[in-house]
């Protein structure tokens, strides 16, 4: 017996093994269904869907503030927009902002945080693109 000799490895079989599980791996994935629950809300058939109004806040180049035809000054829009919002309990209607080229941006996400701390929650900026 040769003290001296060193016994190799025979990876051979591992390899081989491998290889056919990677092959089963790659035929049976295409096959696997995964699926993905979805709650979809239920619809009525009694009740009609309508329109909701829209309120169009318009600024102009002197920073008024108008709600349809009513005008508020700037400063005090979120109060008072708090106190006219009053009118509509269930803050269903749009609310559409409009406002002068010559705005600063800052100043249209002041109304635009204003009308939304009133909960309204369809909110539009108006373009003219």
């Amino acid at each position: 017996m040769d003290w001296d000799e060193k016994p190799e490895i025979n990876i051979t079989p591992l390899v081989d093994v491998m290889l056919v599980l990677v092959a089963i791996l790659m035929l049976t994935m295409p096959m696997l269904l995964f699926e993905e629950r979805i709650a979809v809300p239920k619809g009525s058939k009694q009740a009609p869907i309508g329109e909701s109004a829209s309120i169009v806040i318009r600024i102009d180049a002197k920073k008024d503030v108008w709600v349809g035809k009513q005008k508020f000054e700037f400063e005090s829009f979120p109060d008072s927009f708090m106190l006219y919002s009053n009118q509509f309990p269930d803050r269903t209607h749009k609310v559409l902002i409009a406002a002068d080229g010559d705005i600063n941006y800052k100043d249209i996400v002041y109304i635009l945080k204003s009308v939304k701390a009133a909960r309204f929650t369809q909110i539009a900026l108006v373009t003219n693109g």
